[in-house]
């Protein structure tokens, strides 16, 4: 079986109401992905994406393979786009699929969003039935209820991890604020003004007991990677990063509000899993990139991870000093997706590519990191990967 790397990364302009099409800035990542693995299109024999073409609401994606390929004239062996996946991550999951069986030997992912722009004072890009639509699925048991957005969904995982472990507004506040001062070193991050306590703890409530501040920021963005066969190219640009292990487990009830253990999620399956192909452990991780788009499901991440035992993330959150560039485990080191903004865990996992090859300049963690954790989604969706400098 071919091993597969991530051989290069690539990232668009990032912003609020940016204006620009999402295809604009879906070619603007790819072709500096492409060029930074040095590679031409031409090299380029495989696509993924999540969720394809699919909108699931405006700005949500608008960009699918056929897309990109007709933009950058691809000539394709392979390619896969859709939305029953395990989210964000599973189009480069996929994508290392497709190259350990030979199908592809360069695969170009990417994650775009334009939210920003797309967003209208009649309808929020996140908030389900603001368009007037037909309400259906999962989503016709909760809307009834006032629950239109993720954010109500994660109310109920964070009050119920509040009351089973005695979690804190404080604790979760310790994440955004250091966030906050990661993004303060991020020139595409959004918000990068410095922000205390004191700040998230006064801010408006959103969907009790998760406030402004623990939510993420829509953006205009497009990130991606080029997820290779280890030995398909030995004239790569830079030493690629090897895909250590991965995984998309599923084997809880696929929805926000029904998963047996109401402190956790789908991710908790795809954490269990990763470390079942591979030698390395928790201990073991020197950066990591956890899912932010709420606060609460990073503390699920880190629980699920094995980095936390459960019910301790709220803990181990506190003072920030343990998730900071030069603590214990630096976390979100771009300023995750609360302060940089929501690039869908495609921004977490080109971060920890810069760490892994030590580019990332200001924000640049000390001692060389060795091994990164990359993890997204939320609810229903949940992958992870784990990268090692080869």
């Amino acid at each position: 079986m071919k091993d597969a790397v991530i051989s290069g990364i690539g990232q668009s302009d990032v912003g609020r109401r940016l204006g620009r099409s999402p295809l604009s800035l879906t070619v603007d990542s790819a072709l500096e992905a492409i060029r930074d693995a040095g590679l031409t299109p031409a090299d380029i024999d495989g696509v993924s994406t999540w969720p394809g073409a699919f909108a699931a609401s405006p700005g949500f994606s608008g960009v699918g393979v056929w897309d990109i390929k007709d933009a950058l004239g691809l000539e394709l062996n392979w390619f896969s786009g859709g939305m029953e996946s395990s989210g964000q991550l599973g189009s480069v999951i996929n994508a290392v699929a497709a190259v350990k069986a030979g199908l592809a030997n360069h695969v170009l992912c990417f994650r775009t969003l334009w939210e920003s722009t797309a967003q209208t004072t009649a309808r929020r890009a996140s908030v389900v039935g603001t368009g007037g639509e037909r309400i259906g699925g999962a989503h016709e048991w909760l809307v009834p209820f006032g629950a239109v957005s993720a954010a109500n969904w994660c109310g109920f995982i964070a009050q119920r991890h509040f009351h089973e472990y005695g979690t804190t507004r404080e604790q979760l506040g310790a994440l955004a604020v250091n966030t906050r001062a990661n993004a303060a070193l991020n020139p595409k991050a959004v918000f990068r003004d410095p922000l205390t306590e004191q700040q998230y703890l006064d801010a408006r409530m959103i969907s009790d007991p998760l406030c402004l501040f623990d939510c993420d920021i829509p953006v205009d963005g497009s990130t991606a990677v080029i997820v290779s066969r280890a030995d398909a190219s030995p004239d790569l640009r830079r030493p690629p990063l090897r895909i250590a292990a991965q995984s998309s487990a599923l084997h809880g009830r696929p929805y926000w509000d029904q998963y047996a253990d109401l402190t956790s999620m789908a991710g908790a399956d795809a954490a269990r899993e990763l470390w079942q192909h591979t030698d390395l452990t928790p201990a073991d991780i020197d950066v990591a990139g956890i899912y932010d788009g709420f606060t609460i499901l990073t503390v699920v991440w880190l629980e699920a991870l094995g980095i936390c035992g459960k019910g301790e993330a709220g803990p181990f959150l506190e003072g920030g000093k343990r998730i900071a560039r030069d603590g214990q485990l630096p976390l979100n080191t771009g300023g995750g997706q609360l302060s940089a903004g929501r690039l869908h865990g495609y921004g977490h996992l080109h971060e920890v590519c810069l760490q892994l090859r030590g580019g990332a300049e200001e924000r640049q963690v000390p001692n060389a990191p060795e091994v990164g954790v990359v993890a997204a989604g939320g609810g229903d969706l949940g992958g992870a990967l784990l990268l090692t400098r080869t």
